[in-house]
Formats: structure tokens, sequence, C-alpha cells
């Protein structure tokens, strides 16, 4: 029989258990969803590179993530220690708060899995997915690990010095994806036949699905941030539900008044963007908060999509319209809204608390933003010139599906790229 090591609580961990299984959840609801939204001729393409990044995040993560992230400062709040390179030093009895520090470290991988999954949302039906490979580990290291030990590592300047307010992950995951995303999109250019062509989802069940996934596993992502089983989780999970729900009504709101028709990837996309936007407010804000939170995510969200459009970027799955706007609308207006029940202290501009947590917030938006942008742009330039990031015109014209991985998702994808039974039947009927 095994003794329970001191200081762990068994309903916190078995609360963060649950939790970090839903968060790994959300990376092959994330799949759906994406895979859902591109055309019939890439959808494969689209769910490998969620599943892959599951697989290339965690060993990364093993080896030094971890320790770079979550391990002792190196003095200059930039960067954690390497202590524990390859989980050194980490054992069932080592305990973080109270809960076993191999399961905390778990929860944290999962959300690194997540947010380099976003990213391929912005560069769908034209990646090579060998570069993908090579980008996640590069990427995972270079730009989420240092962000994610400033925004929640012991030391990090943003957290320790800066004292801006992050509670599951605006900063490290909705800001870093989105920024990143823009600067993979222009490394890579435009899809053919952007602004001329329809390129509208295939498969709107399950982008729904997708969606719902997402929902359900984003409940163990901010309530799960909470580290235990308490009121502070209590109130994280049902402003999630709220934001969720304002954010859906409020894009459904915005295309009912400029389109004259709700859709039903609206309702999605709203959902996503609200709960993109409560992610980092959640524990900061009370319900009156994430309401608006979330309707306001809703809304600029919802008109931010059309930018790539008048600016010429190709955001293919809009990572940067849902993700980057939302990540900075919940960052930001924690700010306003944040309250001293929630943050035992801080309070928001609309709580009393002037413009000073408003400063902060804005302060981490722009440096993270910034420093996501301009690194995964170096990262994604370097395999585009080593490698090549794109694939090849023909390629991208036939779906990448039967190109890069032999496969289609649909028979009717095999039979319209000139299979042999396609040829045959051909033949057989002539005019």
């Amino acid at each position: 029989m095994t003794t329970l090591a001191a200081g762990i609580d068994t309903g916190d961990t078995a609360w963060l258990l649950a939790a970090t299984a839903l968060v790994l959840l959300m990376t092959p609801g994330l799949a759906l969803f994406y895979g859902g939204m591109v055309r019939s001729k890439s959808v494969l393409n689209m769910l490998m590179m969620s599943f892959v990044s599951i697989a290339l995040v965690t060993v990364v993560w093993l080896i030094a993530g971890y320790s770079l992230s979550f391990g002792d400062d190196t003095g200059a709040g930039l960067i954690g220690g390497l202590g524990h390179i390859g989980m050194a030093g980490i054992g069932p009895g080592s305990v973080q708060g109270s809960v076993p520090t191999l399961l905390f470290a778990t929860f944290q991988l999962t959300f690194a899995i997540v947010t380099a999954a976003l990213i391929s949302g912005a560069i769908a039906d034209r990646a090579r997915f060998g570069a993908w490979l090579v980008f996640v580990p590069l990427w995972t290291l270079l730009v989420y690990v240092p962000v994610a030990h400033w925004v929640w590592g012991p030391g990090g300047w943003i957290v320790a010095d800066l004292k801006a307010l992050d509670f599951a992950g605006g900063m490290p995951v909705e800001i870093c994806s989105g920024a990143s995303g823009l600067a993979l999109c222009l490394v890579l250019g435009p899809r053919l036949g952007f602004r001329k062509d329809a390129m509208r989802p295939h498969n709107m069940p399950m982008v729904v699905m997708g969606a719902g996934l997402l929902w359900f596993g984003w409940f163990g992502f901010n309530a799960g941030s909470a580290l235990g089983a308490n009121g502070l989780a209590a109130a994280a999970f049902l402003n999630t539900l709220a934001a969720g729900c304002t954010g859906l009504l409020g894009w459904l709101f915005v295309e009912q008044r400029r389109d004259g028709h709700p859709t039903t990837l609206g309702a999605a996309s709203g959902a996503v963007g609200g709960l993109v936007a409560i992610t980092p407010a959640c524990g900061s804000v009370g319900l009156v908060g994430a309401l608006v939170v979330g309707l306001a995510a809703g809304v600029l969200c919802s008109y931010a999509v059309g930018w790539k459009f008048k600016l010429n970027y190709d955001d293919s799955l809009d990572v940067v319209g849902v993700h980057l706007v939302g990540g900075i609308v919940g960052t930001l207006l924690i700010g306003l809204f944040a309250t001293s029940a929630m943050t035992g202290g801080p309070e928001g501009l609309l709580y009393g608390g002037g413009f000073g947590q408003l400063g902060r917030q804005a302060v981490g938006v722009v440096a993270v933003g910034v420093y996501a942008f301009a690194v995964t742009y170096g990262i994604g330039k370097a395999i585009d010139r080593l490698t090549g990031f794109r694939v090849e015109e023909e390629h991208e014209y036939q779906g990448l599906d039967l190109t890069v991985h032999a496969e289609s998702a649909y028979d009717h994808g095999v039979l319209g790229h000139g299979s042999p039974l396609s040829a045959s039947a051909t033949q057989k009927v002539k005019p």
C-alpha cells in the first residue's frame, strides 16, 4: 500500500487529474473544429497537424520545457533554470501546492500542446507537414516556454515585477498563438485562390462537434487553473460557461444585423471567442464581468475575422481574429472588471482600482504579442529558407490529404483525384 506524500490533498488531486484529461481532450476537439472548417481535400492533414502536436510537444516538455518554464528563475525573470531537465528531481513524492508535482507538470503540458496546435489554423491548406514537424518543437522552446515562465513561472517578470493578471492563459496561450499565427501566415503567403475562390467549411457538423468538445475541455482549462477543488474553481467554471454563452449570442447578433442571417459557423466561432476572452479573466472578474467579457469578444471577434480581406493576410481559420483579438480583449478587460473578491487584492478601474491594473495588462499584452510575432516570424523564415515551409502549387491544388498522406477522408475525395477507379469509370461512359 502506497503512503500518501505529505501535503497532497486527495480532493484537489482528483479534480486536477480530471481537469488535465479535459484539457488534453481540447486538442482532438480542435482537430475536429479545424478539420470541419477546411475543404474536404485537406481535412486529414488538418487533423494530423493537431494530433502530431501532442507527441512533439510532450517530448519537448518532458526533456526541457517544464524545467525552463517552471524551474527556479535564473535571475532576470526571463527563463527558468535547468534543474529539472528530463524531469530530474521530480518523483511521486514531490508536491506543488496541494497536488503532486508530476500532475502539475502534466496539466501545464496540456496547455502547451493545444497552444501549438492552435497555430496550425492560420496556415491550413498550404504548409509542408515536414516543416510543421520542425516548427512545433522549436516554437515550443523559443516562444511558449519563455512566455509561460514570464506569466506563471516563479520569478517571471510579468507575474512578479509587472504584476499583470492572467489566470488561465490569455497571454501564453491565446495571444501567443494568435500573434504566432499571424507571423506564419505572412511567411507562407495566401492560399491559391484567396479572395477569389469560395473556401467554405466542408463539414459543419464536425465544426460544431469540435466546438462542443473545446467548450467541454475549457472547464478543465479554466477551472483547473485554480489547482484545487475550491470556490475559486467553481467561480472560474461558472464564468467560463457564462462568457461562452454571451460570446455566442454577440456573434450571432452581429451576423443578423450585418448579413441578415445567423450562421452555425458564427455560433461555434462566437462561443470559442467568448471562451478565449474569459480564459485570462475567469479568476479575476465576477459574473457580471464574465458576461461582458464574453459579449465584447463575440462582437469584436466577429468583425475582426474580416480584417484579413482588408489587410490581405490569409489567416485561413481565423486564429488572429478569434484567438489574438479575443485574448487581447479578455486580458485588457481584467483592468476594468477585476474585483478583490476574486483576486484577493487588485481591482479594476470600474471597481475603484484606478488605471494602474489596466496599464499593467496593456504592457503584458504588447510585450507578449511582439515577442511571439517576432520570434515566430524568425523561426518560420529560417525553416522556409532551409527546407521550404509551403507545399508545391500542384500539391496545394490537389489537396494535402492525397499528396502528403496518401489518404482521403471521403470516398468521393479519392474518386475525384484521378484514381484508377475513376479512370476506368470514365472509359465506360463515352459520348
